[in-house]
This record gives structure tokens, sequence and C-alpha cells, in this order.
């Protein structure tokens, strides 16, 4: 299993993130850090100003071909441009990728969402060299489609991809909500496959929810993996992410609904 550790940013500001960076900064210290980001409220508040209209289908933003060109702008030329320069000033050697470079992330397109894709695998040539030589990757969730069409792909997706391909141990996604609900309203600490599938099912995990959770499952390939949603906001998130057990809510594939080992 591989010690490095995929984080997916929540917020949607730079000043929302300052917090969890400084702490990716003091990670990247010690061990290797993958980040992504999204920028879905900053590609809306786009969209409004250029009159493009936008519509969700089970959490996800439908992309036509004038939304690809707004979204492909602020995700690569706005947002990730702020966190590499963010990080830069917190003293990490960031570098700032899209999933299109180097074809570092393998996507199918999805069917009914227009030019939305989801990530079917990495190519790790790009990613590798740049994490041996030291520097932390910030990738934007972009990805070319089977047939090399470039598409949006939601930036839990695109983390749960990453994860995956490097056998990560641990992957965190960060959120504005404080973990998973359950039926009875109580956060649940420890999510597996099944419970997530009923709970899915049942409507309580709903929204963006669903595709959140389905990421985190995706992205625990590694035996012993292990996901957590957690609210960005909360004070020393990155490090309660990755220390305590009680925050947040921790995706395992080794749990069944109860809570117990399988």
């Amino acid at each position: 299993m591989s010690e490095v550790l995929v984080l997916k940013l929540g917020g949607t500001t730079l000043a929302d993130q300052r917090q969890v960076l400084a702490e990716a900064a003091a990670v990247a210290r010690r061990r290797p850090v993958v980040i992504v980001h999204g920028g879905g409220r900053r590609i809306t508040d786009w969209l409004d100003r250029l009159g493009v209209p936008t519509r969700f289908e089970a959490g996800l933003r439908v992309t036509d071909a004038p939304a690809i060109e707004v979204a492909a702008a602020v995700l690569r030329g706005v947002v990730n441009s702020e966190l590499v320069a963010a990080l830069r000033d917190l003293g990490v050697d960031a570098v700032g990728l899209s999933g299109v470079d180097g074809g570092l992330l393998v996507a199918e397109r999805v069917p009914g969402m227009g030019l939305v894709a989801h990530v079917v695998g990495i190519s790790r040539d790009l990613l590798d060299a740049v994490l041996v030589a030291g520097q932390v990757p910030v990738v934007a969730p972009l990805a070319r489609d089977e047939d090399g069409v470039v598409c949006n792909v939601n930036a839990d997706d695109a983390a749960a991809g990453l994860a995956a391909g490097l056998g990560a141990r641990q992957l965190v996604l960060m959120t504005d909500v404080d973990g998973i609900r359950g039926a009875n309203g109580a956060k649940v600490p420890t999510l597996g496959v099944a419970e997530a599938e009923a709970l899915i099912a049942a409507g309580t995990i709903s929204g963006g929810m669903v595709p959140k959770v389905r990421a985190a499952l995706a992205g625990i390939a590694a035996p012993g993996a292990e996901a957590v949603i957690c609210d960005a906001a909360a004070p020393a998130a990155l490090a309660r992410a990755l220390d305590d057990p009680s925050f947040g809510t921790r995706v395992t594939a080794g749990r069944d609904a109860t809570g117990g080992a399988r």
C-alpha cells in the first residue's frame, strides 16, 4: 500500500481553504501528497455571469459545449493557479496539472450527461515523475474521454481514481458537512459497502453526497485502505481526518452495515 495521501479539497474560495492548505503543506514535508480540487460553485458563478444555464442530475453537473469551456477555464486557469500559488507561498513546491496532462486521468463519457466523464484508470508516468521530484501535484478534474474530447470530471471521482491507481492508504474527501448521516439523522462514524448502498437506495444519502460516497468506495482499492469524508471548515480538519477515528465518516471495505468486521 502506498503512503501517498490523496486529498480532495473542499471549500469555494481560497480563503475557505487556507487552513487545510497549511495542514497539507505540513503533511507534504513528511510524505507524498496529491491534491485534487473542484470548483463547482465558482463554475456556476461564471456560468450565471455568462448566461449559460446550469443543470444537475444525480448530483453531477450536466455539461454541454459552452459549459465545458467555462469549466476548463475556471478549473485549470483560475482555481488551480490560485491553489498552486498559495501552496508555494507556504513553502511547498507545488505543480499544477489537470487530468488531461500526460493522459493522467483515463476516462469514459457518462451517458446522458453531455461532456462529463468517469475515471476508469490513470496513467502514472507524469504523476510519478512529479512525486519522485518531491513536488506536490495539484490536479484539476478534467480528462479526455475515449474519443479524445476534453470533459468535466467530478472532483471526488478524480480523487478516487488517483487513490485507487496509486494504491493509496488514505483518501480524504473534504466537504462542507461533518460526515454521512444515517436514517436516524446521527452521523455514521464508519461506513461499509453494504450500508452505503442501503442508505443510497433508501434516499438517506442523496444529491451530491451520492457521487461522493461512491467515490470514497471506489478509492479504497488497496487492502486496509480507508477514505474519510469530513468538514473542511473544522479546526485541524486534515490532522483529525488522518488520526482521529471519531472525526468525519470513515469509509472502508472491511466493515458491514452494523459496523462490525465482515
